[in-house]
């Protein structure tokens, strides 16, 4: 499983959570603690929202922990708002178009789990995808597949909480008429650039590890805590989706999945 980390708060540098703290980001690559594989080497991303709307974004194949460029530009980018991610891949390619996080317009999302039988499902996943997103679908990732439908429902007047649990009714559904037995898993966050949002169900016991730290204005999620201050991390519940809007402390709430998909 992969390993990532979501900022919303005052503006900060981004090595101050992806490659100083004692367990950063870059450290999780090689040494997570919580996740199936101890290495997520396949890969990794940065995003960060700046004075432009859309988010600037560097993604590359190499492991986190021996790209330098990455060093370099993380002490010297601030940003009140952004997303990093390590990726362990689950049999698709090693290319910069599956790294996270995925950024259209200006959204940004991230995700660590899985489509089940993915490759028995990924062409009737990717016919719920309108022609225009199609055409910039890059990948061939379960992930931004997940994100481009859920682009398409937001356009259509969703929510985005809505959106994602429409999505995944939807690909759950999908796998059950294909015969899919592996689960459904998703430890994922969303961003329009303002708002943020994170999400941990599974269609089993076992969600993808995800916790919260709220300090002062600035929430953090991530896989695994990243600090020593363990005071401040709480892990999120199963079936739990996080709302972050700026100057609001996070909100928690339910997330269920059910049958049909409603707005």
């Amino acid at each position: 499983m992969c390993r990532f980390l979501a900022y919303r708060g005052p503006t900060i540098y981004l090595e101050d959570l992806i490659s100083s703290p004692c367990h950063s980001l870059i450290h999780q690559s090689l040494s997570a603690e919580e996740a199936k594989a101890t290495t997520n080497g396949d890969g990794f991303g940065v995003g960060w929202y700046g004075e432009r709307e859309e988010p600037g974004q560097y993604r590359e194949v190499r492991p986190a922990w021996s790209d330098e460029n990455l060093l370099s530009l993380v002490r010297q980018v601030r940003s009140g708002l952004f997303f990093a991610h390590v990726r362990a891949a689950t049999g698709t390619a090693t290319t910069r178009a599956n790294c996270h996080p995925f950024v259209r317009g200006r959204f940004m999302f991230m995700h660590n789990g899985q489509v089940g039988g993915w490759n028995r499902v990924r062409r009737a996943m990717e016919s719920l995808i309108p022609d225009d997103l199609y055409l910039e679908r890059a990948g061939t990732t379960d992930s931004e597949a997940l994100f481009l439908r859920i682009l398409a429902l937001i356009a259509a007047g969703f929510a985005p909480l809505a959106a994602i649990r429409a999505t995944l009714t939807e690909a759950r559904s999908l796998m059950r008429k294909t015969g899919v037995k592996e689960a459904l898993r998703f430890a994922a966050a969303l961003t329009d650039g303002h708002d943020l949002f994170a999400v941990r169900w599974a269609s089993d016991d076992k969600p993808p590890s995800l916790y919260v730290c709220e300090r002062e204005d600035s929430v953090i999620v991530a896989s695994e805590p990243v600090d020593e201050l363990r005071d401040c991390w709480r892990a999120l519940g199963r079936d739990t989706a996080l709302v972050a809007k700026p100057g609001e402390a996070a909100q928690l709430c339910p997330f269920e999945i059910g049958e049909l998909a409603a707005a």
